[in-house]
């Protein structure tokens, strides 16, 4: 650095500090009288009788005060402490040796190890690549699943959503892909789960291998709501630091609805009225600027998977309902094929990716809609079927969808720790319901 840049660098640091004090709490919310600050800006409060500093963020402001969040549990906070303006919004320490790691919220090892000075600061909240920037999708991405290879192919920086209420195998299908996939590392953000299972998780469904080449974040339930939305920012951007290095990024949050429910209650807190359903208007602001983060740049790929925890299995609820508007495609595991014994539970009928015509050749394209057409047939005729009702001879798609019908519940099922390429999907899928399938009037 010349000398002229590192005096305008002298030049334009603040060598102020600012400070307010905390007249009020109420609930969730801290409110200060100062310092002079910007929304999303980090504070830091004084604790009385100790010397401990509580991060805090700038949320809002009512009338000429401060409205804080804290970043960790608001104990010892008093009338009075003191609230110190940093002037900058929060940002995280990122480099390789974060490969292999659990992580908080902050992006700090949650083993105790620290980072070299090598390491990078970049910011949580950061603007998506400009949309006349991003490259078309043209290049599908390695997830080891037979049926989303094969059926519902995915394209190197594409955002799908998995739609599924609770306990029918979400986690585990998650882990199946972080294993299998040729992205070159894994980003997973663990958001408002379970403190049991975390370890769960990152112990049976990732595993050692999984492990090795991924990123883990994690914001357990009983963190304060803006800790789980800091989850969620700070693994976007992790995955956005190694997409600028020309890397291709698997990035899987789960689950969105709690980053949704986290804001609702920083909304509430700070007065914003409940529209949809109990939702604020800033959480539908906040889930495309979430979003659209990931995706493909000049640079490298992020590919993004966001559970969607959909309650009574209800796939109109609000946030449900906009995250499929906002993403390129959703996958739906549907609780009755679970209770079948199927596994993974995709009901295929209600998932589409939306790029899969561009990236897969016609052929591939056309088994699969074949096999789309044999499934939709069987599903419409089951109750005929199984009740006797159906005479063989009545309809020969109906027949060729009886007669295909073990062969689509094969391709469909897979063992959790079996492992099916795309080559492998998409030669098995043409073999099956490829020609043989036209060949039998489909």
């Amino acid at each position: 650095m010349n000398t002229h840049n590192l005096l305008h660098e002298l030049e334009a640091i603040d060598s102020y500090r600012r400070y307010g004090k905390i007249s009020r709490v109420v609930g969730l919310l801290i409110e200060s009288k100062g310092p002079a600050s910007s929304i999303g800006d980090v504070c830091l409060i004084h604790l009385k009788n100790s010397h401990a500093l509580l991060k805090a963020e700038v949320v809002g402001f009512r009338d000429e005060n401060v409205l804080l969040m804290p970043y960790a549990p608001a104990a010892h906070i008093a009338p009075g402490c003191l609230v110190e303006a940093t002037g900058r919004p929060l940002s995280v320490r990122v480099s390789e040796e974060l490969i292999g790691q659990v992580c908080d919220s902050m992006g700090n090892p949650m083993t105790g190890s620290r980072l070299s000075k090598g390491a990078v600061k970049v910011p949580t909240n950061q603007t998506p690549p400009d949309p006349l920037s991003r490259p078309p999708i043209i290049e599908p991405i390695e997830l080891g699943v037979r049926s989303i290879n094969g059926l519902l192919t995915v394209g190197k920086g594409q955002r799908i959503g998995i739609f599924a209420g609770s306990g029918v195998g979400k986690s585990t299908l998650m882990g199946m892909i972080a294993k299998n996939t040729s992205a070159d590392l894994n980003v997973i953000a663990l958001i408002g789960e379970r403190g049991r299972e975390v370890n769960e998780f990152i112990e049976k469904d990732l595993g050692e291998e999984g492990k090795k080449k991924s990123i883990v974040v994690v914001a357990t339930s009983d963190q304060p709501a803006l800790m789980r939305i800091k989850g969620a920012m700070t693994a976007t951007a992790i995955a956005e630091y190694f997409r600028a290095q020309g890397k291709n990024v698997l990035l899987m949050m789960d689950s969105l609805t709690r980053v949704a429910m986290s804001q609702r209650e920083i909304g509430l807190a700070i007065g914003e009225p409940p529209t949809t359903k109990g939702y604020p208007p800033s959480v539908f602001a906040l889930l495309p600027q979430l979003l659209e983060r990931t995706g493909a740049d000049k640079k490298g790929t992020i590919t993004a998977f966001y559970t969607v925890l959909v309650d009574g299995d209800d796939m109109d609820e609000p946030i449900a309902d906009t995250a499929r508007g906002i993403l390129d495609g959703h996958i739906v595991l549907d609780r009755s094929l679970a209770e079948k014994g199927q596994y993974p539970a995709i009901n295929l009928l209600k998932s589409v990716s939306r790029v899969m015509p561009q990236i897969v050749d016609p052929a591939h394209m056309q088994a699969a809609a074949k096999f789309r057409k044999l499934l939709a047939q069987y599903t419409d005729s089951e109750d005929l079927i199984n009740i006797g009702a159906y005479k063989e001879g009545s309809s020969a798609t109906i027949d060729a969808a009886i007669h295909y019908h073990p062969q689509i519940l094969q391709f469909m099922a897979q063992h959790a720790l079996e492992r099916v390429t795309l080559k492998q999907s998409a030669e098995q899928l043409m073999i099956e319901f490829g020609e043989e399938a036209a060949e039998n009037g489909i």
